[in-house]
């Protein structure tokens, strides 16, 4: 059975909180502005970096001469952040999270985006204390899917992989998860084939399709529980 597991690790954005859907409607909504339409089809990139300012250069080439980035940016962001106040923890999520601390597991987010981005979404739903640790993207110089902020949130957490799961919503972010050693549930995205995440070890259409404790002993195989001491002993 090797080692129990003793943490999970979240990726946040789509799969915690969708914000991936507010931010395509803002990104539709700022195309409509100039009289045009998003092609969805090659909006959505195979990676986790920012691709904020080539999707800018993308509509400023299809507006033209008239297009202002300056008015653009403030409309959309401002569309965009009154969408996100109104978004809820996705479904089961919640349920998820007491589950773990029910069962003594440590909870952590690792994300491509900024921590000040997940922290900021997780305190407006005040589930920021259901997380012992967020390591964003601007703590690792390669972002998804290379392992980097796996890796990363494994070291701060003081587990090797064999002590904790992973659950992503797209394929470079199973592979990340799998390259830094850890066996991954997918909840694939609205957006997502879930074809594009049967390397997984487990998918789910949503976090209500199974208990956590089910996901993960689907996943791994392994047993579950004992949350880290402070000194990173086991209790």
């Amino acid at each position: 059975m090797g080692h129990r597991v003793r943490a999970v690790v979240f990726d946040f954005d789509r799969l915690l909180m969708d914000t991936e859907s507010t931010n395509v409607a803002s990104w539709e909504g700022e195309w409509a502005e100039w009289g045009l339409s998003l092609d969805r089809d090659t909006f959505f990139v195979a990676h986790g970096g920012d691709v904020t300012e080539h999707r800018y250069d993308l509509l400023a080439a299809a507006v033209g001469s008239s297009f202002d980035r300056e008015v653009s940016h403030a409309r959309r962001t401002t569309h965009r952040d009154a969408l996100n106040a109104a978004l809820p923890l996705s479904d089961g999520i919640d349920s998820w999270l007491t589950e773990a601390a029910d069962l003594g597991l440590a909870t952590a987010v690792a994300s491509s985006s900024d921590a000040s981005w997940v922290e900021g979404h997780l305190q407006h739903v005040e589930a920021s204390e259901r997380f012992d640790l967020v390591v964003g993207g601007d703590s690792v110089s390669a972002h998804k899917p290379s392992p980097d902020v796996y890796r990363l949130t494994l070291e701060r957490l003081g587990v090797v992989a064999t002590e904790a799961v992973a659950v992503e919503d797209t394929s470079h972010g199973v592979d990340a998860a799998q390259a830094a050693g850890l066996a991954c549930i997918a909840i694939p995205n609205r957006y997502v084939d879930p074809a594009l995440v049967s390397h997984a070890e487990l998918v789910l259409s949503s976090a209500v399709d199974r208990t956590l404790e089910q996901a993960i002993r689907l996943s791994t195989g392994r047993s579950v529980g004992g949350r880290l001491a402070a000194d990173g002993s086991r209790k």
